[in-house]
């Protein structure tokens, strides 16, 4: 891979090519991050909450700049481009404010006279592997809490978004981000296993596909390094018998179009009981029927196209399987180029790529349930295990079953997202670790024990 392109997924043209890393330049390379890494890890935490204040703000002063790169090159409508870029400045803000007091020792209660102390120290240098679909956002709640820890970063995009990539480390650069201590390196997915088993790099984080964590997982695993995969989903949105149907369709709807339906963690599958399928699947229907399908740089635009052509290929096969296997297609179904339009599938049931598989595309399937019971049992009968949503007008019914449910982050009423306060993570096949939170800080820390003897 001498070179790297970036291609605009709607018009099909190339944005712009730039040249490769070179890995002969590996070692050289990380001994610098490294070295930088090694001052950083000595500064005080005002500093480091003074330089992520600071990255927010050249965030927010670059925000259209970046909303407009995001769009060109993943296809993401501007509104929610720009809010992408807002959000990673908003969890640098909040690191920066609570981030000393998450890695405050703590004290343990002692009765004989010791001090005891729980430490919170840097790892190192972290390779952050990240996907394409929230280009900015998937690295900042990676990077903020990992600078504020004293930690140094390497990104390794995705080969698709290099242009973001870079932006980036230009964002960091121009916030007085120390010199090689964030670096981005255009590297091909292929030769990652170089970067991860490199004896510099001291721990990865990886989101993305459940197949690729798994290979991940495992090089990683080899060198003994810690790691923190947030991976695939199809979560379960469960509409139980006394839900307020408009309200449901309403937040469905929204969080199975996030993103042009490429979200981990949006809405796939919506069980819904039988008194209320016909109902639901009506007012799911209108609602996905209405969004404008089109250009994601123009104003207006709901839904832009999928963020490269093979992803589309793969989206309506697993349409088309899924119907040949008894589904009933309601809406949609329709493809243009790499854009594929709001799809509602009827009569979805375990056994098609619908219920089984994660389908990161705009397709919302339709599952029936006669009972609380038997919707829980759908919700849970998956590989994965990310999130979660359930739709009733009784709130401790609702915590009831959300507790059922085998599910990193569930919510009551309201769609799943991510958010600085709120530990992010799966279980299953949708990963391990946590980001965000005080939890997210603290993965990449060694949790040190101190006895202190008078």
């Amino acid at each position: 891979m001498s070179e790297v392109s970036s291609i605009n997924p709607y018009t099909g043209k190339t944005i712009k090519t730039w040249p490769a890393f070179d890995l002969k330049l590996l070692d050289a390379t990380l001994h610098s991050c490294d070295l930088a890494q090694q001052r950083w890890r000595q500064t005080s935490l005002s500093q480091r909450a003074a330089l992520l204040h600071k990255l927010a703000q050249v965030l927010s002063e670059r925000s259209d700049e970046l909303a407009s790169l995001a769009c060109q090159e993943m296809g993401k409508t501007r509104p929610s481009a720009k809010a992408e870029v807002e959000k990673c400045a908003w969890v640098c803000e909040y690191y920066a404010e609570h981030g000393e007091q998450m890695l405050a020792d703590q004290a343990v209660d002692s009765d004989d006279g010791n001090t005891r102390l729980v430490c919170f120290q840097p790892l190192g240098l972290v390779l952050a592997i990240m996907p394409w679909n929230f280009p900015f956002w998937q690295v900042f709640r990676f990077l903020a809490p990992a600078l504020m820890a004293g930690n140094g970063a390497i990104l390794k995009h995705a080969s698709n978004v290099p242009g973001c990539a870079l932006a980036i480390e230009s964002v960091c650069q121009q916030a007085g981000v120390p010199d090689d201590l964030f670096r981005t390196l255009l590297v091909s997915g292929k030769q990652a296993n170089v970067l991860i088993e490199h004896p510099l790099i001291k721990a990865v984080t990886f989101t993305g596909s459940t197949d690729a964590g798994r290979k991940i997982a495992s090089v990683a695993g080899g060198q003994l390094k810690k790691t923190v995969l947030e991976l695939g989903g199809s979560d379960p949105y469960l509409i139980l018998d006394d839900a307020d149907v408009a309200l449901a369709a309403e937040k469905c709807v929204t969080s199975r179009l996030l993103n042009n339906g490429q979200s981990c963690i949006a809405a796939k599958r919506f069980i819904v009981h039988d008194s209320l399928y016909g109902e639901f699947a009506a007012a799911m229907t209108a609602a996905m029927a209405k969004k404008v399908v089109g250009d994601p740089m123009l104003e207006g635009t709901d839904i832009g196209p999928q963020a490269r052509p093979d992803l589309c290929d793969e989206l309506a096969a697993q349409v088309e399987e899924s119907i040949r296997l008894g589904a009933v297609l309601v809406t949609g179904g329709r493809r243009e180029g790499s854009t594929y339009w709001p799809t509602v599938l009827g009569e979805v049931r375990p056994g098609m790529p619908a219920f089984d598989q994660e389908l990161f595309g705009p397709v919302a399937a339709l599952i029936r349930a006669r009972n609380e019971q038997e919707a829980i049992e759908l919700a849970n009968a998956s590989m994965f295990g990310l999130g979660a949503a359930v739709f009733t007008r009784d709130t401790e019914r609702g915590h009831r079953v959300a507790l059922a449910l085998e599910a990193g982050a569930c919510a009551v009423n309201d769609f799943v997202k991510s958010e600085p306060g709120m530990p992010f993570g799966g279980v299953k096949a949708s990963g391990y670790g946590r980001e965000l939170a005080e939890f997210g800080i603290r993965e990449f820390t060694n949790i040190k024990s101190l006895l202190l003897s008078p």
